[in-house]
């Protein structure tokens, strides 16, 4: 009874066979199913190899949300809130060569030649988002050289801390004398042709410093061509939060616009010389993440592609070997097809004569 029962569960699961097996008698090869079966294998090797390279590989994703934020950031002597920034103490000045070291100069070529390829190829944000932490510094090398030139000019490096609100910091001629509406630079008695703002930006960003990260200024260099020159950059700040394999942290992004004119008031052209940077907060927080195929999703996406390549290829190669039949059946009626034959009475005969091994000549 057992054994019974255990044959017709055997039975049944047989009848739930979804993939019936071919008897071997009734398989045929040809060697156009085998050119087929071979592009079919190539084929999927081909997008199994490029599927598997997707897997391995990463991307960012960019989401938006209102920053609710209201920690302060970095940067600036005079805010909207008309609140004067007393961290000033965070810059250090001291004098130095304008003129960069022949190592400096290439550190500086390659840096413009970054940030002229992330202008056309946005793309590189997010390599150089993912390789943050563990590329090389970005930093300006220290001169590799003993140059004995006497220093012509000053820098200016450190950090300041400021409301999150829009604001601006300069750099201009004169002793800041402060008053209710803010403040007021002593330029008057100072010659324009004792100064020139010809400058270089090796680094500016706003917040937390993350090694690896280009910001949009870094490597900027002007000459100015007029003593009393001003130059003006306007600079959108966005709170960034990123989160990668690598590193989690907060700092912001930024865009900025360049403007610069000489400064003639007989033309009508007003303002004071200087370099000025005015930057405005943005309203909106950008989360970057680095996201990766899940392991199910790539399964899903390979027994897709063998499974279309097999079907694919299955149906082309019966649609060709049924058009080929129909040409191919043509042909063997046109070789086949009666000839007429005359008779002695007149009359002609739609049959193939009879050809015998006695056939008089």
């Amino acid at each position: 009874m057992r054994r019974l029962n255990r044959k017709k569960t055997l039975n049944l699961m047989k009848e739930l066979d979804a993939f019936p097996k071919v008897p071997e008698s009734y398989v045929e090869t040809t060697a156009s199913g085998g050119t087929v079966s071979l592009i079919a294998f190539t084929t999927i090797a081909f997008l199994t190899i490029m599927e598997f390279t997707v897997y391995r590989d990463t991307w960012m994703k960019y989401e938006y949300e209102v920053d609710k934020d209201f920690t302060n950031v970095g940067a600036d002597v005079l805010d909207l809130a008309e609140t004067m920034v007393a961290s000033a103490d965070g810059l250090i000045y001291e004098p130095v060569v304008f003129d960069l070291s022949p190592q400096q100069k290439e550190w500086q070529r390659m840096l413009q030649l970054i940030q002229s390829r992330l202008q056309e190829e946005h793309s590189l944000q997010d390599v150089i988002f993912k390789s943050a932490f563990k590329s090389a510094s970005t930093a300006l090398p220290p001169r590799e050289d003993n140059s004995l030139q006497s220093p012509d000019a000053c820098r200016i490096h450190g950090h300041l801390y400021v409301n999150k609100v829009a604001g601006n910091f300069h750099i201009t001629v004169g002793k800041a004398i402060p008053h209710p509406r803010g403040h007021a630079h002593l330029a008057a008695l100072v010659s324009h042709e004792s100064y020139n703002f010809s400058h270089r930006i090796d680094h500016l960003s706003f917040g937390e410093l993350i090694p690896g990260i280009i910001n949009p200024l870094d490597g900027t260099e002007k000459i100015a061509s007029d003593h009393n020159q001003m130059f003006q950059y306007f600079i959108t700040v966005v709170p960034t939060k990123l989160h990668t394999y690598k590193i989690s942290a907060e700092t912001h992004q930024f865009s900025v616009t360049e403007r610069e004119r000489v400064i003639n008031h007989a033309a009508g052209s007003h303002g004071v010389s200087g370099i000025f940077m005015k930057y405005d907060i943005s309203s909106l927080m950008v989360t970057v993440t680095e996201e990766h195929m899940p392991f199910w999703q790539f399964l899903v996406r390979l027994c897709g592609i063998i499974g279309g390549i097999f079907s694919t290829t299955g149906i082309l190669h019966g649609f060709g070997r049924f058009v080929a039949e129909i040409i191919f059946c043509r042909f063997r009626l046109g070789s086949y097809r009666t000839a007429s034959v005359p008779l002695p009475d007149g009359h002609t005969s739609n049959h193939l004569p009879l050809i015998t091994d006695n056939s008089t000549h």
